[in-house]
């Protein structure tokens, strides 16, 4: 969300030991979760008919067969509270209520996700969570949701830990499965304490649909692509099943290019974020379709494994980076960050691909491993040299298969 600047310093101490009942729901994001958000193309421009038509689209593209399953509705689908303090949503924007929205969504085999924020406003200027939490919790139960996005406007006061755990027993008295998504910026290093308390956290602020770039609103920014990749330093060893690490919303189809989308589309996949779509289903030309429905790069973003990719190689413009697979595979990324193609000729056997984190190691001259590329469909194996043209801003993306 685009938001005011955030001026408190949260205090660094940690969440007092809980009830046993009072945890998130586990069994959900298993693998990160995949679905569609209203915010990066209607802002606040949005209505019922909009999320029935983006349900229907996920449908009958086949988006939901790829693995798409949550509707998300972001800020300012709020009306106002009515005299027991519960939260109503905007009569004009939802005459039909959430309810029968959910059911609607339910209907289609899909899940339907709502927004909130810590604070008493959402950074829409809509009615936030703060004091009614419990309360809010207990309607979004009501009507059928799935999935709440938890935004940090309005944070001034505020501890972190203690605003987003209080939302998370919320959840658990409320005795609906909903999943939990922490979208507090990275602010108070989430990555440290929210395993237990959501199924994903923000580690930046939000995206902007270039390659590499800081568009700022004077008292924040929001990050291009390579600006977002960067500031994952670090923090692969904190993500897996059902707590993962958000890069935001995915630009596919938002005005770059289309090897800008397929790297942005590879990265995401590769380092295990959430693939939340943020274009308009309803309107897109085949080439954006056939980049979010790529079930092959999808694989490996869903890999049962669940360990984000590490890059192990890097110099000028180009990064090699590898992420170990379920079933003793691999998948393989050439990143070319520059601004022209880049001719590549690379000797598997120079480099040996140890993860730490995962105990896992590819030495190529131990083994021929068969590699198929997940965006051409292009075979060979490791046997011979790799000889590939990388595009400007683009990727080559490869899973890899120890021979017999």
């Amino acid at each position: 969300m685009k938001r005011a600047v955030n001026l408190m310093l949260a205090a660094s101490i940690a969440a007092a030991p809980a009830a046993a009942w009072a945890q998130k729901f586990d069994g959900l994001a298993a693998t990160p979760q995949m679905g569609w958000n209203s915010w990066n193309k209607f802002a606040c421009n949005i209505d019922e008919k909009l999320i029935r038509e983006t349900a229907d689209a996920m449908v009958k593209l086949g988006l939901k067969d790829a693995g798409y399953q949550y509707i998300n509705i972001d800020d300012c689908w709020h009306g106002t509270r009515d005299e027991h303090g519960d939260i109503r949503p905007d009569p004009q924007r939802f005459p039909s209520g959430m309810k029968a929205l959910a059911d609607y969504v339910h209907a289609r085999g899909l899940k339907l996700g709502i927004y909130s924020d810590v604070g008493d406003k959402t950074c829409g200027g809509r009615p936030g969570s703060r004091g009614h939490e419990y309360q809010d919790a207990k309607m979004y139960a009501a009507w059928g949701i799935d999935y709440l996005k938890y935004d940090w406007c309005e944070s001034k006061g505020l501890n972190a830990v203690g605003a987003y755990t209080t939302m998370r027993d919320a959840i658990r008295a409320a005795n609906r499965p909903i999943l939990f998504s922490v979208c507090e910026w990275g602010d108070n290093k989430p990555w440290e304490w929210a395993a237990d308390v959501g199924h994903s956290w923000r580690t930046t602020g939000d995206i902007y649909p270039c390659w590499d770039c800081e568009k700022s609103a004077g008292s924040w920014s929001a990050w291009g692509v390579m600006r977002i990749l960067d500031m994952q330093a670090g923090l692969r060893k904190y993500a897996g099943p059902g707590h993962w690490n958000d890069m935001d919303m995915l630009e596919v189809g938002m005005g770059m290019t289309e090897d800008e989308d397929r790297a942005h589309f590879s990265i995401w996949a590769m380092l295990d974020s959430p693939l939340i779509l943020g274009n308009d289903l309803r309107s897109m030309p085949d080439s954006v379709k056939k980049i979010i429905g790529n079930k092959q790069v999808i694989a490996l973003n869903q890999d049962p494994l669940g360990v984000p990719a590490l890059r192990f190689w890097k110099q000028g413009q180009v990064e090699l980076w590898a992420k170990p697979l379920a079933n003793d595979e691999w998948a393989f990324m050439v990143l070319n960050r520059g601004e022209a193609a880049l001719p590549l000729h690379y000797d598997w056997k120079q480099n040996v691909i140890v993860d730490d984190m995962s105990k896992r190691e590819a030495d190529f001259k131990q083994a021929t491993w068969h590699w198929t590329d997940a965006w051409t469909g292009k075979t060979g194996d490791t046997s011979r040299r790799l000889d590939a043209t990388v595009p400007a801003h683009g990727v080559v993306l490869l899973r890899l298969k120890k021979g017999a």
